[in-house]
């Protein structure tokens, strides 16, 4: 009796997490939110040396992810290809739908002085800096992509991390990249 009970119970617990699994799949989300309905980023910060990420209106974070960043040495980008995330003030300048990365969002790396140091030392600046979430065909790794530096100066995050900024930021919203 108690093995047919046990498998009774493994039967659902594996119906109940295939569900589960395949609606995430499927519609590359999970159904949680850590940000109410409605609610506007109105800036960005991110700090490079602790991995980390918010999203604040006014004062108020609205939510914090762990990222990973460019695989590059620290300090902030100098040229193009050095794998670094920049540091200084910019902007979200487009909402990118068909990114081989699940969804992006562009920044406006290269300002004009970031564009200036580059020149002064007769390299590329560099570009297309964004925030996105994972390969398409590997959101699976989910938050394991995290337990390393990898993107070529980017801003990772899961795919469902992704899924919310890019419904809670706006483009024209500030991000303050930091050391």
């Amino acid at each position: 009796m108690i093995t047919v009970r046990r498998s009774y119970l493994a039967f659902g617990a594996a119906i109940v997490l295939g569900v589960a699994g395949t609606a995430i799949w499927w519609t590359g989300r999970d159904f949680g939110s850590s940000v109410p309905l409605g609610a506007k980023a109105d800036r960005i910060v991110v700090e490079k040396a602790a991995h980390r990420m918010r999203l604040l209106a006014g004062e108020t974070v609205l939510a914090t992810y762990d990222v990973a960043i460019g695989s590059g040495s620290p300090g902030p980008k100098q040229r193009e290809g050095d794998r670094r995330t920049p540091e200084g003030h910019y902007r979200i300048t487009f909402h990118n739908a068909r990114s081989g990365w699940h969804l992006s969002l562009r920044t406006s790396y290269p300002e004009a002085d970031d564009v200036a140091r580059a020149a002064a030392a007769g390299v590329p600046p560099g570009s297309d800096i964004m925030i996105h979430g994972i390969r398409w065909g590997l959101g699976w790794i989910g938050s394991w992509h995290r337990l390393a530096d990898w993107t070529n100066g980017c801003i990772a995050v899961t795919n469902s991390e992704m899924d919310e900024i890019w419904r809670v930021v706006d483009d024209g919203t500030p991000i303050d990249i930091l050391p």
